[in-house]
């Protein structure tokens, strides 16, 4: 497909097997915007509705979190790292994703964002404070970059263990017991979403937010339409960074698909879930390792039917990394662990999907016959 993103300058042309087996033939999408408005530093926070803030709570605390605050009408929930809360919570009428706030690296990018955009700047007026610019991608999401909110000061962090390895034997006379109690989260990882015009949102999000792809997914007898998902990470120059902090993968939905949270280590993740499933929680898939970030996961629905994923020991990447490219599947999801639910895959059949496919044949988007075939078998193998 010929592709209008110019190579990145200086990066290597050789994609050596570092994280995919292959990389891009000639012509494919490079991964990387020509000249970003604004190159984003982070996920700040991601914002949800809800009807009963109480039980928000309540599943927040088991699953990790802290509270930061609370209010009548909002619930703000974070980890133990510095920085501001990860999670907000609004009272609302039904349970919904409202959007990502990602962290501009400095002030005049919001100038420039609002420059270019046409849209405002603005005061945030709420816990944490700062200034916004809130955009929409094409997909219809709303989407916020801000600066200058609070950082919170660290809490006290959930100690990995040590762990003896062959001929490396750090522990003796002492035995290994972690306790039964809630995975503590220390950070916001990263979002998930659906869309059904994947190729104009995610060079959306490389010109205008500056984030680059680490992976691509493409479907068998497909690639040549270009990809159906993209693991996108901010852009830090030689900071290495969380191999993405958003990603999106065509389907005929938009909206909201998981978040990621992550906790200290295999253990947690696998305490935790005891904790979460003893309470009566639905663990939805996990315990697993991914391929693509390689993270251990667990995931979990809240009790709003939201999916929630407990991860670690993901890979981090610096800009020099230039994207992969792999086909779509199920069984490609995870190196090891139980095989990918259909809960997980969101390949229940429903009404509202039947609704929702319907709705996708007849827009102007990239559903069409063979592509929606394409998505269910990668879905089933």
């Amino acid at each position: 497909m010929p592709e209008n993103h110019a190579p990145p300058v200086g990066l290597a042309t050789a994609h050596a097997d570092l994280h995919s087996e292959h990389g891009a033939l000639r012509g494919e999408h490079s991964g990387r915007g020509r000249d970003p408005v604004v190159k984003v530093a982070d996920l700040a926070w991601l914002e949800f509705e809800k009807r009963d803030l109480d039980r928000a709570e309540a599943f927040a605390r088991d699953f990790g979190f802290a509270v930061a605050a609370r209010t009548p009408d909002a619930l703000y929930l974070r980890g133990t790292l510095p920085g501001s809360a990860c999670v907000v919570i609004r009272r609302g009428r039904t349970a919904r994703f409202l959007g990502p706030a990602f962290r501009a690296a400095e002030r005049d990018d919001l100038r420039r964002l609002s420059r270019v955009t046409g849209h405002r700047i603005r005061d945030l007026g709420e816990f944490g404070g700062g200034r916004a610019v809130d955009l929409t991608d094409p997909s219809g999401m709303p989407v916020r970059v801000v600066h200058g909110t609070e950082t919170l000061t660290a809490l006290p962090e959930q100690q990995p263990l040590h762990l003896n390895f062959g001929t490396g034997r750090p522990r003796t006379n002492t035995t290994q017991r972690p306790p039964r109690e809630p995975a503590r989260v220390q950070r916001l990882g990263h979002v998930v979403l659906e869309t059904p015009k994947l190729r104009r949102t995610l060079d959306w999000y490389l010109d205008t937010l500056g984030l680059i792809a680490s992976d691509f997914l493409f479907l068998d007898g497909q690639r040549d339409r270009g990809p159906t998902m993209a693991f996108l990470r901010c852009d830090q120059g030689s900071v290495p960074v969380d191999h993405h902090t958003l990603a999106m993968h065509l389907g005929p939905r938009t909206g909201y698909v998981h978040s990621a949270y992550q906790v200290t280590d295999l253990d947690a993740i696998a305490a935790g879930g005891e904790y979460l499933a003893e309470r009566g929680y639905r663990r939805s898939w996990g315990i697993g390792r991914h391929i693509q970030g390689s993270q251990i996961f667990d995931y979990w629905r809240d009790p709003d039917r939201l999916l929630v994923e407990h991860f670690a020991d993901g890979d981090l990447f610096s800009c020099d990394v230039e994207p992969g490219w792999a086909p779509m599947s199920a069984s490609g999801l995870a190196q090891w662990g139980p095989p990918a639910t259909r809960d997980f895959l969101g390949a229940t059949p429903s009404l509202a999907l039947v609704r929702a496919v319907v709705k996708a044949l007849r827009a102007d988007n990239e559903i069409d016959p063979s592509r929606l075939l394409g998505l269910m078998k990668a879905t089933s193998r």
